[in-house]
């Protein structure tokens, strides 16, 4: 608080006078004693010792908010200001109550451009705050003594109010009656906000305020707030620039006629080559409706010329508010050619995609003439065939690589034969179906039932693997745990099995069986042959029966592995590995956890961000959840696996929200510029031109790339490698559209999950390394040496992956350093959700239609984007028919 002179005549509160002031602090107590006679002292003449702690030094000025005089604080050894209330304020108890409400949240507010409020005390029965002690003058009396200030100071000042106001806004806390007069100078010139949110808690209604500085919603009576002080802050501003009010009435009824007839000219017509986006700054905050008027204190400063509050921020040593971060920046649109650019060579990019996936996609290259319901229809004609024709309680369908057949292949030359893959044998994706007289429920956590869960323990339940074509595969039936012996059991059907595997028999020499059936049996015979399609190899055939009805039966190719012997399980170093991962990421986990509670006691954290981004990963969470799970019609147990998968879907949120709040405060503070239009999504500002143009940068960079590895695949011939099929999609998407759409949840959690932590890291290496270009470097070799292994193993020359490795992670690297969070996470999900989709541009696969539906979800994004990048201009420039 500081001294100031009483220019508040057009402020609603009858009575309020005050006496002169020079805008200079008050004069030592001796001054005071030499002209007592001649100067009124208010209620506390100097010298004055209030409740043994404050001595009075002098009165600083009296007007509708009450006394306010200049105090020693004697235990804390500093001076303050003391506002002592009105008296018709001290017998009231509900706006006592209010006031003690109001400063309580006032108390909370700290920034260097606003006048602290300490505390709310009484002494004889008068009530009175305790406020920082500003020596300097109020911007009112400097405004009347100077008149209008040079653009350059002016700008400087605006900035400041912009802050200080932001900060406020940021802790709920509205001013009501912010004015030059609530606007001090202090003696380094820096600008101090005072009285925040006195006005409502001492005056009432209509009456808390200033009728010159009012928004027409609060002289109308209505609901106040932080866009009421906007239109404060467009008024004062308007001072500031011209020298001038741009209401000059003294009642409601002038100010009201005024605007409604005259309006409020600009303030260029006031003050000639005043630069024209000052014009506009001020008259956006004038706006008559409020939600037209900016968002935020920080967007003005934005919107003023040269403003950047954010550089401002950083220099001043301060972390930026997340309204500040959104703040910043430009708000610009996209030009019509570089939108339509970008959109073009994105759709370009996903057809190239599609069409490449026809020629490097398995599921391009093998036999995809008979859908699901086909496969289906097959797989109940051949357990039929084999005795079971009981009608089932329960099935599950679904498609699965075969891994151990596409591990061969990539390290034998003609796996990849394109003849051998459109025959569909051997095969690399296979069909299965299970059936079972009781419900199949999943077991533990898991979200749906699969080919080995549940397992097979009830008698009666049969699972069978197809391969596209309808060719049997493995067939498995869990025997009755009471056989029927009332009668002899009959031989069993081999034939039939050989029959419904597509294989000729007499091919095929009987040899002892080696492998051990799964089910128990009462009958064993085993068989090898030719491989169909690969004559070379040789292929063993095994089948079990139990009282002559077949419970087991298997093709044991030179590539299956007996996944149930200890020799294949997890090896000791793997094991040790896998344990180290373990602790890592739970150590972190711990790790962001303690930083996340440091980071909430100090209130660093964008708590409002870190809520909204946890409930939408709830959300999509559980939502994914719901249409992925496999769902029973038992209330009990559907509800304990809802509860399972909600679950789930909170432990997704709790550690988005932990690891947000743990590394968000310190890219804001030392990286701000990539949260900018990460902080306006979250903010829910949809549309804002530089969101969309991230959303189309993104989108852009995920199908590039993808294209460009895929590029490389194509080309593996000319170096003299072989045709390579990538396995690399996400089976659940053949099951149908929700699961597609379960995918793309799980996409978008992968996403932010990855963007986060690559933000973060390279943060951190910045703040070691100092330098942009030496972070970019060392991020790109160690993401490089991380990656070597993989570019090892994949097809063709090691140097090709490598280059291409190259390319991509230094491609990801510059959209991080140039865009930010927003994009690179636009990016991840972009990548994740269409490199491993099922894609095709061939109508006559069955999985055409989810094909389809995935390029469609991807050009709608990259169409939002568009479209919002081009700010509500029309889309295409100039319109048509102009």
């Amino acid at each position: 608080m500081a001294t100031r002179p009483g220019d508040d005549e057009t402020r609603m509160a009858p009575g309020a006078t005050s006496a002169p002031s020079s805008g200079k602090a008050a004069t030592p107590a001796t001054g005071w004693l030499s002209s007592s006679g001649a100067i009124d002292h208010g209620r506390f003449p100097p010298g004055t010792l209030l409740g043994g702690r404050y001595r009075i030094v002098g009165r600083l000025g009296r007007g509708g908010m009450g006394e306010v005089y200049r105090a020693d604080d004697l235990k804390l050894g500093q001076p303050v200001a003391l506002k002592f209330l009105p008296l018709d304020v001290d017998r009231d108890p509900a706006r006592l109550t209010q006031l003690h409400t109001e400063v309580r949240m006032a108390r909370q507010v700290s920034h260097p451009h606003v006048c602290r409020v300490y505390d709310i005390d009484e002494v004889d029965g008068h009530t009175f705050l305790s406020m920082e002690y500003v020596d300097g003058e109020d911007l009112s009396s400097l405004l009347r003594r100077i008149g209008r200030f040079p653009t350059d100071r002016a700008l400087e000042l605006a900035r400041q109010m912009c802050a200080g106001l932001a900060a406020a806004h940021e802790r709920g806390v509205v001013h009501r009656d912010f004015k030059p007069a609530n606007v001090m100078i202090d003696g380094a010139g820096k600008v101090r906000i005072t009285d925040f949110g006195l006005a409502g808690a001492i005056g009432e209604a209509i009456h808390a305020g200033t009728p010159a500085y009012m928004a027409p919603e609060q002289m109308a009576g209505q609901q106040v707030t932080a866009r009421s002080d906007i239109y404060a802050l467009g008024l004062v501003l308007y001072e500031l620039f011209t020298g001038r009010r741009a209401l000059e009435g003294t009642t409601i009824a002038e100010i009201v006629r005024q605007r409604e007839e005259g309006g409020i000219p600009p303030p260029s017509e006031v003050v000639r080559d005043l630069d024209p986006a000052i014009d506009r700054a001020v008259l956006r905050c004038l706006e008559r409706a409020p939600e037209h008027r900016p968002a935020s204190a920080l967007a003005v400063a934005a919107a003023l010329p040269g403003g950047d509050p954010l550089a401002a921020a950083l220099a001043a040593g301060e972390t930026p508010s997340p309204e500040m971060v959104a703040a910043a920046g430009s708000s610009s649109a996209l030009s019509p050619l570089t939108a339509v650019a970008a959109l073009a060579a994105t759709l370009v990019c996903l057809l190239g995609i599609a069409a490449a996936a026809g020629r490097t996609s398995v599921l391009n290259l093998i036999p995809a003439s008979k859908p699901p319901a086909v496969l289906a229809e097959r797989a109940t004609e051949i357990a039929h065939r084999l005795g079971y024709v009981d009608a089932p309680a329960d099935t599950a369908a679904g498609f699965s690589p075969a891994s151990d057949y596409y591990s061969y292949a990539t390290t034998h030359g003609g796996a990849f034969d394109r003849a051998r893959l459109a025959s569909g044998q051997p095969p690399l994706v296979y069909y299965w179906r299970r059936t079972s007289p009781t419900t199949l429920v999943p077991t533990g956590d898991r979200s749906g039932v699969s080919y080995s869960d549940p397992p097979h323990t009830i008698s009666g339940m049969t699972a069978l693997q197809l391969d596209t074509e309808g060719r049997l595969l493995q067939f498995m039936a869990v025997p009755p745990q009471v056989p029927d012996t009332s009668s002899a059991p009959a031989a069993p059907p081999w034939p039939a099995l050989f029959d419904a595997a597509g294989l000729d028999m007499r091919q095929f020499t009987a040899i002892p069986p080696e492998w051990t059936p799964r089910m128990y049996s009462d009958a064993r015979a085993g068989w090898e042959g030719p491989m169909p399609n690969w004559p070379d190899l040789r292929l063993r055939v095994e089948a079990a029966a139990y009282r002559g009805r077949v419970v087991d039966f298997q093709m044991i190719a030179p590539w299956t592995r007996p996944a149930r012997m200890p020799a294949t399980a997890v090896a000791g170093p793997a094991r040790w590995l896998e344990a180290i991962v373990t602790g890592l990421v739970m150590a972190v986990l711990f790790g962001a956890l303690l930083v996340a509670r440091h980071n909430w006691r100090k209130g660093r954290g964008d708590r409002r961000g870190a809520l909204r981004l946890a409930a939408t990963v709830l959300v999509v969470a559980l939502g994914s959840w719901l249409l992925g799970a496999t769902h029973v019609p038992i209330l009990s147990t559907e509800i304990g696996r809802f509860f399972g998968g909600q679950g789930t879907a909170l432990w997704s949120a709790a550690v988005t929200w932990v690891l947000y709040i743990a590394l968000e405060p310190y890219v804001r503070r030392f990286w701000p510029t990539t949260l900018i239009t990460w902080s306006r999504l979250i903010s829910g500002d949809f549309f804002d031109p530089q969101v969309g143009r991230d959303v189309l940068i993104g989108c852009l960079f995920g199908a590039g790339l993808e294209l460009l590895e895929r590029a490389a695949t194509l080309l593996l011939p000319l170096f003299g490698y072989s045709p390579h099929a990538n396995i690399s999609f996400r089976m659940s998407d053949l099951d149908g559209l929700r699961y597609l759409m379960a995918s793309s949840g799980n996409a978008m959690f992968n996403a932010l999950f990855n963007a986060l932590w690559c933000i973060f890291g390279i943060v951190i290496l910045r703040l070691i390394l100092r330098r942009v270009w030496l972070t970019a470097l060392v991020a790109l070799l160690f993401f490089l040496f991380t990656s070597a292994s993989g570019f090892g193993n994949s097809p063709g020359p090691g140097w090709l992956g490598a280059v291409i490795g190259t390319i991509v992670i230094s491609a990801i690297l510059w959209l991080v350093l140039r865009f930010g969070l927003l994009a690179t996470s636009v990016y991840f999900f972009f990548s994740f959700f269409v490199s491993q989709a099922a894609l095709t541009l061939d109508p006559g696969r069955w999985f055409f239609v989810t094909s389809a539906w995935t390029l469609a979800a991807a050009a709608a994004m990259a169409l939002y984007g568009f479209y919002a990048a081009r700010g509500g201009a029309p889309l295409l420039g100039r319109k048509i028919l102009d």
